[in-house]
């Protein structure tokens, strides 16, 4: 067996002999893999934090948004060339790291990297502002006077590692508006964001002291309260417990951000069932299902599926079966922990007592499948399951019916999957906006959402900003003093 070795994180200004370090391990059999995480001392991390947030303010908001755009562009470009030495790390390691079958992780990368092109960015910042050049310099405001964003001196990331090269999203915010920028790896998935820092200041060399990558141990405080004495804004993922526990020690001035844990469904309509669109549309939910195995906050969990067309939901849901056993096949699930394994088989428990107590309901896939499908015939309420291809399907008689399933669950609704006619879609995205939820997305597309989305109906780069405004009073006052206003009196 060979071990492979990596570095993780990014800290300009110190030398690896200036840290201590810790060893996180990965992977099993012959692929295994050691990450040295390091591990600074609250000193460190304030210094660290002073140099960001000195670099931020000499370098990064002396840029036009524009040119940062371009700057990530290039960045992103390295890591969608298959030859890039940075894209190949990426491709061998993080595997290892997550448990993700090779060509699923290689995929899913691409997908994820194309939402950050230029055109893309462009867009994303057009999204929040509707003149971008206000994080550049004041523009005039509708009202009168003049108007200018202004982001944080010194932003804190906290990043979740259930979906790889997830902390990008958060990263570029941070790069757009202009901020110094310090994350924080998860231990899940240390890897992506140190290698995107040091390919960013490969890039573009005068953005090297504009953002640092760190680590410490859950729990430890000392590091934590240092960096985030630091911060004035901090935005974070995880679970609610937590999110508690950051915001429990953040100073009260210091702004908040908590990205939660989510919930997220499918319905699927009589339009879109029948011999035709039915197995399409499955094939279609099981790709939802299966990447990176229902670990995001927007993969499905349920699929409410209505009766009266010509493919019954029960049928639908053997469509699905036998697209998730395809998708095994081709994209192998990655092996369990013993907790992971233990909550399918406490879910395929419940899901069987379930299907024998009410008549017509089933489960579909033996004790030894990487994947599960729980059918009922009478409505159920939006539960999570135990995820890693364990989805629900719910048969009832009209869409409608899904609102009161899920309306009990608002603070952990975002992401609904629609397969309905367009007429359909708007009538029910009416309700299930006035039910909480925040984004609706075609089947198939739950796992990837488009550039510049509003995560948890939130605004990306607004939300980081402060706005500086030149009332018209100013302005008027401002004038007279100006040296014709002499030659104008009488």
């Amino acid at each position: 067996m060979t071990m492979q070795r990596a570095v993780a994180g990014y800290l300009p200004g110190l030398s690896a002999g200036e840290v201590q370090w810790q060893t996180l391990h990965f992977g099993a059999g012959q692929s295994r893999l050691a990450i040295e995480v390091p591990v600074l001392s609250p000193p460190q991390m304030k210094a660290l934090a002073q140099r960001v947030r000195q670099a931020g303010r000499t370098q990064l908001k002396t840029l036009g948004v524009s040119q940062i755009i371009e700057v990530v562009d290039r960045a992103v470009a390295r890591l969608l060339d298959p030859a890039d030495p940075y894209r190949r790390e990426a491709e061998q390691l993080l595997p290892i790291i997550t448990g993700y079958d090779v060509e699923m992780v290689r995929l899913g990368l691409t997908s994820f990297l194309k939402t950050f092109r230029a055109p893309q960015l462009h867009r994303f910042v057009a999204e929040d502002f509707a003149n971008p050049k206000v994080l550049d310099e004041f523009q005039p405001a509708a009202k009168g006077g003049a108007v200018r964003a202004f982001g944080p001196e010194l932003l804190v990331h906290s990043w979740a590692g259930n979906v790889p090269a997830l902390p990008l999203w958060s990263l570029v915010c941070g790069l757009l508006v202009k901020a110094g920028n310090i994350g924080k790896l998860p231990s899940a998935e240390p890897l992506f964001a140190g290698l995107f820092a040091r390919l960013l200041a490969e890039v573009h060399p005068p953005l090297a002291d504009c953002l640092a990558v760190v680590w410490w141990k859950g729990g430890d405080p000392a590091p934590a309260a240092a960096l985030y004495a630091e911060a004035d804004t901090v935005l974070a993922y995880g679970g609610n417990d937590p999110l508690d526990q950051i915001r429990r020690q953040l100073p009260v001035t210091t702004r908040f951000l908590a990205y939660g844990h989510k919930l997220g469904f499918g319905m699927i309509g009589r339009a879109a069932l029948d011999a035709q669109r039915a197995p399409a549309t499955a094939r279609l939910a099981a790709h939802d299902v299966v990447r990176y195995d229902q670990q995001g906050c927007y993969s499905p969990h349920v699929f409410y599926v209505e009766r009266g067309g010509k493919v019954a939901p029960r049928e639908f849901a053997q469509y699905l079966a036998s697209e998730l056993a395809n998708l095994e096949r081709r994209f192998p699930r990655r092996a369990l922990a013993l907790e992971d394994a233990a909550a399918i088989a406490g879910w395929r428990q419940s899901s069987e007592l379930r299907a024998l107590a009410a008549s017509g309901g089933t489960l579909i896939g033996d004790a030894g499948a990487a994947w599960g499908v729980a059918y009922a015939d009478a409505p159920q309420a939006l539960a999570p399951t135990a995820a890693n291809r364990s989805i629900q399907v719910v048969a009832v008689d009209h869409l409608d019916e899904v609102i009161a399933q899920i309306e009990q669950h608002r603070p952990f609704l975002q992401t609904a999957g629609l397969a309905t006619s367009p007429s359909e879609l708007f009538r029910l995205a009416e309700l299930l906006g006035r039910a909480g939820v925040t984004r609706i997305a075609a089947i198939g597309s739950m796992t990837a959402p488009e550039a510049g989305w509003h995560h948890d109906g939130r605004f990306n780069l607004l939300d980081l900003v402060r706005m500086v405004e030149v009332e018209q009073s100013a302005e008027r006052t401002a004038d007279g003093f100006a040296p014709y206003a002499q030659e104008e009196r009488p």
